[in-house]
């Protein structure tokens, strides 16, 4: 024996070939997955205010465990998007009412007024290309008649406004309330089927801030949110509910 002395690897029939992994949590991709389909199926009206959906039954449809659709209906609780009732088997779509339309829109309109005067705070000359694909994007949709090309569309000129504000905290207070809005426009559409005299407000909107008018893009931006608002509040209350017939889009988790 040697002073240093080594000890040699097992043989390779002796090693234990399991590899010893830790057990993997529910994949939070699944998680999101699950939660934008419900979410979609809410703005869409697939489901519909009024009806009882179980977990079991969302989780057969989407084709995954009631572990995501556990974890996704628990962040469209606290977005108040549904709602337990006491004695009473599964969730409820909360409704929307003419008042939470007025609430949403009277929130929306100071926000995007402020987005629009901090885009606006100096000429931006860059923003024109951008600006302008995003209205002619937004008119191909309206022609299209497609309900959800038309809301994404709408969104994302609005999105195009928030971040050219360069107010990430502005950005994020607004997004809280995308889905509320995405839910009140699909509602109103439809019925109406129509968004075109919007992107004339929009363009003047982008053409204010274009020219660095700050003071004119806050006070078209405030004024088309109000007109936005009414327009669909004047419509909400002959929205029909989506029919049962509605169905969820499979999506198989392997």
């Amino acid at each position: 024996m040697t002073a240093r002395q080594t000890t040699s690897p097992a043989p390779q029939s002796e090693r234990d070939p399991t590899p010893r992994l830790v057990a993997l949590a529910q994949s939070p991709a699944l998680v999101e997955q699950t939660y934008q389909a419900l979410l979609a199926a809410i703005v869409s009206g697939e489901l519909a205010a009024g009806e009882r959906y179980t977990q079991e039954g969302l989780a057969q449809q989407l084709g995954v465990s009631r572990q995501p659709i556990l974890q996704a209906l628990l962040l469209l609780r606290r977005q108040g998007l549904i709602k337990d009732e006491p004695g009473r088997r599964g969730i409820e779509v909360v409704a929307l009412t003419g008042a939470f339309v007025q609430q949403l829109y009277s929130v929306r309109g100071a926000l995007d007024a402020l987005a629009a005067r901090s885009a606006a705070h100096r000429p931006r000359p860059e923003l024109r290309k951008p600006g302008l694909a995003l209205i002619a994007a937004g008119r191909a949709a309206a022609s299209s008649g497609s309900v959800s090309a038309m809301v994404e569309a709408d969104l994302d000129f609005h999105r195009f406004l928030y971040e050219a504000s360069h107010n990430p905290l502005l950005t994020e207070t607004a997004e809280v309330h995308w889905m509320h809005t995405r839910r009140a426009m699909a509602a109103y559409l439809r019925q109406v089927r129509s968004l075109r005299t919007v992107w004339s407000e929009h363009l003047a909107i982008l053409d204010a801030v274009i020219r660095g008018d700050a003071q004119l893009a806050e006070q078209l931006a405030r004024e088309h949110c109000e007109h936005s608002g009414s327009i669909i509040l004047n419509h909400l209350p002959d929205i029909p509910a989506a029919g049962p017939q509605s169905a969820l889009t499979t999506r198989r988790h392997r």
